[in-house]
């Protein structure tokens, strides 16, 4: 199995595993080479923690790193702006997004500053995230402070 291969895998699954914890159906991981050094999942709903995402929670995972320049964050949905912030911030210079259907807008926002974005839109994570958005629209609309 290849890394990108598995990294998608780990995606869904730590995704259902948060969904399993009463969370957001959101996994993320970040790849160095032929290695995941970091896993994640949404835990703001776990650990009361307004901005632990996925994607924060993968590099959280992942701890200090000199550099993350050589690293590819895999994300099971389309990064929010607070977490598209932290992939420039950290100049993360690639991204693939396992879905963008249900929530995307901010693939512009890191491609204008240099980051590589793959867009995948696997029908598992298409069908995952609108099954919850159709059950939990409270817990979603709070997620993305509308």
């Amino acid at each position: 199995m290849s890394i990108h291969t598995a990294c998608i895998d780990a995606c869904f699954d730590l995704a259902m595993e948060s969904r399993g914890e009463g969370g957001l159906p959101i996994g993320s991981v970040l790849a160095r080479g032929d290695k995941i050094i970091g896993r994640g999942h949404n835990r703001r709903v776990q650990q009361g923690n307004p901005i632990l995402h996925g994607e924060m929670d993968a590099l959280r995972d992942a701890g200090r790193q000199e550099s993350y320049r050589d690293t590819v964050l895999y994300t099971s949905l389309s990064p929010c702006m607070m977490c598209a912030g932290t992939i420039v911030q950290f100049k993360i210079p690639r991204v693939v997004i396992c879905e963008n259907l249900n929530f995307g807008g901010n693939e512009q926002f890191l491609i204008e500053r240099g980051v590589t974005v793959e867009v995948l839109n696997e029908q598992r994570f298409v069908d995952m995230m609108a099954r919850f958005i159709e059950e939990q629209p409270a817990l979603w609309d709070e997620d993305i402070a509308e």
